[in-house]
């Protein structure tokens, strides 16, 4: 491969992502805040770094997979940052969860720089990203996007390009996590209604599952809820808080009311005021169970 990567952000998804691009044949430089997350990749030939700015080669490509809009903005800006270390023709390939403010302003400085900004979050799991079966949102330049495609093809299953703005893939991924969020407080609730009235949550989940909502979401999460398993977290509750808040503070700048976000947003925090901020963001349930009068493992 031509291009060395420069990878930023190395937990569950990056490191599953990363070992993909390496499987693939690219060369990387990766770094993370907490250095022995790299070992693995190391192991398999990737290059650690001690900053942000040294993952990236001037007019090269450094993708970030990152928690939040402070942390990729940390590994933008600064005496360690990636802005003037990748120079003119660079890429930034960022393909975290933020805010389409945030991505606006970033694709801005980039510019300033003659950087390139690509915003391209996924949809999808560890174990998704492990096996390559990420769906990617993509916006950007057009001549940025094409260079950045044979990267994708070796993370994801399908590219989504929602043209040149910066931030539509944003508005895209936090619309997705919206709806997944709403299908889990759908399922909670409905699970919750059958336990209530003597009916077995698991042959409810599983009935549903293969008929009347026989897709990704329903299935991977009634059984999750009908089973009440959520650890190892897939998706972290504090994530799940995180991109609810995005979503309102998205619509309230476009005049968009959002009022199940709002009870979403309600349910999430309410979770992670109770100490599940490290659970899935699946156990939101639990609190629906417990609003409705039954008590959990941990109540009892």
């Amino acid at each position: 491969m031509a291009d060395v990567i420069g990878f930023i952000g190395l937990g569950h998804m990056g490191r599953a992502m990363a070992g993909n691009l390496l499987k693939a044949g690219y060369r990387l430089h990766v770094y993370n805040r907490t250095p022995e997350k790299a070992a693995p990749l190391v192991a398999q030939g990737a290059t650690l770094m001690s900053h942000p700015s040294d993952t990236a080669e001037r007019g090269g490509i450094v993708l970030t997979m990152l928690s939040d809009d402070h942390a990729v903005e940390s590994a933008v800006f600064g005496e360690t940052g990636i802005l003037e270390r990748l120079g003119p023709g660079g890429i930034h390939l960022s393909m975290s969860t933020v805010s389409p403010a945030t991505a606006r302003r970033l694709a801005e400085h980039h510019s300033r720089y003659q950087t390139v900004y690509v915003a391209a979050p996924v949809f999808g799991r560890p174990e998704a990203a492990a096996a390559k079966k990420l769906w990617i949102s993509l916006s950007g330049p057009h001549a940025a996007k094409d260079r950045v495609k044979p990267i994708l093809g070796a993370l994801g299953q399908g590219v989504f390009d929602f043209g040149e703005e910066p931030g539509a893939a944003n508005v895209v991924k936090l619309a997705g996590n919206f709806l997944l969020a709403s299908a889990i407080e759908a399922l909670a609730e409905a699970l919750t209604l059958a336990e209530k009235n003597g009916v077995d949550r698991m042959k409810l989940a599983s009935m549903l599952s293969q008929t009347l909502f026989a897709c990704p979401a329903y299935q991977t999460y009634g059984e999750a809820i009908a089973q009440e398993r959520y650890q190892p977290a897939g998706f972290l509750m504090s994530l799940g808080l995180k991109d609810i808040t995005l979503v309102l503070q998205t619509a309230a700048a476009s005049a968009m009311p959002m009022p199940l976000a709002s009870l979403l947003h309600d349910r999430f925090l309410s979770a992670v005021a109770q100490g599940g901020a490290e659970l899935d963001w699946a156990a939101v349930a639990s609190d629906v169970a417990r609003s409705a009068g039954l008590s959990r493992k941990k109540d009892d």
